[in-house]
């Protein structure tokens, strides 16, 4: 039977797919909402079926649908993306049962990274260091969750056990607001993710965010692809990425590296996947934080450092078809920086703002420069789904040069009708501590603050 690759997404990483499976010659089906008949993601798969109306709630989220879209075309595999049912692990295995490939890690490896307690034990039996934490707690349950604290310290934590990307995730300086940040953490968890166990984990207050791009085969043995740096984030998400993370100790690199497959190894994981770690800057010690068991956002630098497609190799081992690449083919080369255009506004705490793009010019092609987007002039952005716009990733012979063609990059794009974080992006492309590698979980709120703009 013929490959037809049934993409339960949209926007950017949909298209990113397509552009993948046209490269294989395998045929394309997508999904979308009313809010997205008209997208560019639409207009690049071969098939297109309907799923339902604007909220995701009754279209991307609705697994059913999805799976009925797959039926009606003939579609024979399904390639989740980032998001949406993507680490939902009851989606998979409706997958797997209705006889389609799926193109991503077993149920099981998704349920078990999903549960963050659960996946920080399997870290810890792996050997891989973890930062001291507390049992769950769930709603109506606060046993013992003061003495919990005092173990942890302070500054701390309050983290959705099911959550994920920086959602459900709220600081705890002081034990006299423990207990009120606790009980609307674990509402909010049980809105967003219908489960609303909470755990307490200590804060790095020095912190970066690193973390690495493993691929495992199915039978125990996994590889890396190397680093990645992730610490330029608001509000716990990131909108700079690069790879290899810079000014990282040898010894650590390949202690996370090491990590990072033995983890992979441990669940016989299958696949991409992202291990992350946190990197105490004052202890000079890591910690595991969490692995995502699906494609990432940030993938495009390691691809640009590795020379790899990620997305290729997915659809390529899923279907039984990938030559397993070894440790020692793959190699860094030069460096890789990505950023993320939304429609926000930075002076305003990055509030979204979703409007018509009236007008939109990317910037001249240039050797070493990539633009993945889901959106054209005359396209509007949502306020259903994320407002990224696009990614501009550009790669160069070292930091420097990659840093620098971006910032032309960004110099080079205009767009109207909306507000965008452009201009902060360019701005923090010229920043003096980034262009020296000097970031952290902090860097966005104290490059503000240096820029004097209200944060």
């Amino acid at each position: 039977m013929k490959t037809k690759v049934l993409i339960a997404n949209r926007g950017e990483i949909a298209c990113r797919i397509i552009q993948s499976c046209k490269r294989l010659g395998i045929a394309t089906v997508a999904v979308y909402s009313d809010a997205d008949q008209a997208s560019a993601h639409v207009e690049a798969a071969d098939e297109a079926v309907a799923i339902g109306p604007a909220s995701p709630r009754e279209s991307y989220l609705v697994a059913e649908r999805v799976l009925d879209a797959a039926r009606q075309t003939g579609a024979t595999a399904i390639h989740p993306g980032y998001g949406f049912l993507s680490e939902n692990a009851a989606f998979a295995q409706s997958v797997l049962d209705a006889g389609l490939v799926w193109i991503g890690p077993s149920p099981q490896s998704i349920s078990a990274m999903g549960d963050k307690e659960r996946a920080r034990e399997i870290a810890r039996e792996a050997g891989v260091p973890i930062l001291p934490g507390s049992r769950r707690f769930y709603p109506g349950d606060v046993d013992g969750l003061v003495q919990a604290a005092e173990v942890v310290g302070f500054p701390l934590l309050v983290k959705a056990a099911a959550g994920g990307g920086g959602i459900g995730m709220r600081r705890v300086d002081a034990p006299v607001d423990l207990e009120s940040v606790v009980t609307s953490t674990q509402s909010m968890a049980e809105k967003a993710f219908g489960d609303g166990g909470v755990y307490l984990e200590r804060m790095v207050v020095n912190a970066r965010h690193i973390e690495v791009q493993v691929f495992g085969f199915g039978d125990g043995s996994a590889i890396h692809l190397f680093d990645r740096e992730c610490s330029v984030q608001r509000r716990f998400q990131k909108i700079i990425e690069e790879a290899p993370a810079p000014n990282l100790p040898a010894d650590l690199r390949v202690q996370l590296h090491d990590c990072a497959v033995s983890l992979a190894r441990a669940q016989s994981y299958r696949g991409a996947g992202t291990v992350e770690f946190i990197y105490d800057d004052d202890r000079q010690q890591a910690y595991f934080l969490e692995m995502n068991t699906r494609i990432q956002v940030e993938h495009p630098v390691t691809e640009a450092v590795t020379g790899v497609d990620l997305v290729a190799w997915q659809i390529q081992h899923a279907l039984g078809q990938l030559e397993r690449p070894r440790q020692d083919q793959l190699a860094v080369r030069g460096h890789a920086v990505e950023c993320r255009l939304y429609a926000e506004k930075p002076e305003k705490n990055f509030f979204p703002a979703p409007g018509l793009i009236t007008a939109l010019t990317w910037p001249e092609a240039m050797e070493g420069l990539r633009i993945d987007t889901g959106v054209r002039a005359g396209d509007r952005i949502t306020p259903y789904y994320d407002p990224m716009i696009a990614k501009l990733i550009a790669h160069g012979e070292d930091r420097n040069a990659a840093i620098s063609r971006l910032k032309a990059a960004l110099e080079g794009l205009a767009i109207e009708g909306l507000h965008t974080n452009a201009n902060f992006l360019a701005n923090v492309m010229a920043d003096e501590a980034f262009n020296a590698g000097e970031v952290t979980t902090h860097f966005v709120e104290q490059f503000m603050e240096r820029s004097r703009v209200p944060a």
